[in-house]
């Protein structure tokens, strides 16, 4: 299975002049992301999705050794269709901005997830987030819920052709270390809390 983490945003929503990937939770949040993969031993491969949008970030990755494929920085599922066309096993996508994630959680949403699905979200519920304080930015309904994509994705590419619609599966995981992305001030401020 290959890590595969998205980190060619422009972070635009952070309003920092530092790359949102490269602020500090006591280590990069990007290193936190790279280390929790690389910890849970579930990979025969970890590869960063880098753009031109953060070339600190490009850079950053690379002094930890981690090989980088550099997407035009389009838009998320853009760089994501792009990235995937590389792969012949199954991929593990994961945000580059989840600075709670580590090697416990991500083999357990490897253990829930069935292999045989083209594409496995892992969601949280929405009434979670709301306990937490995180504004959910996109909702789907799950098993009569309304839940929030949490920023990670097994994907099986060799059954996908391009980014055409594809049936989802899901895992829903109600854990702070799977809900709360970085992507505002607000989710910074809760992080530190956490």
């Amino acid at each position: 299975m290959i890590g595969l983490v998205m980190c060619g945003g422009k972070g635009a929503r952070m309003d920092s002049p530092e790359e949102k990937l490269l602020i500090k939770y006591q280590k990069p949040v990007i290193q936190h992301v790279i280390s929790a993969l690389q910890d849970s031993g579930m990979f025969s491969k970890i590869v960063c999705v880098t753009s031109p949008n953060a070339p600190k970030t490009h850079q950053f990755v690379k002094t930890l050794g981690v090989s980088t494929i550099e997407a035009e920085g389009k838009g998320y599922v853009s760089d994501l269709s792009n990235a995937l066309l590389t792969f012949d096993e199954i991929v593990f996508v994961v945000s580059g901005d989840m600075a709670l994630l580590d090697d416990k959680i991500v083999r357990k949403v490897i253990e829930s997830a069935n292999d045989k699905e083209l594409w496995t979200s892992v969601l949280v519920r929405k009434k979670f987030l709301d306990c937490l304080g995180i504004d959910a930015e996109y909702s789907i309904r799950c098993n009569n819920e309304e839940c929030a994509y949490s920023g990670i994705s097994i994907v099986n590419p060799n059954k996908i052709l391009g980014m055409q619609q594809v049936q989802e599966s899901y895992v829903v995981l109600d854990d702070k270390r799977v809900a709360i992305n970085l992507n505002t001030k607000k989710d910074y401020d809760l992080l530190c809390a956490s």
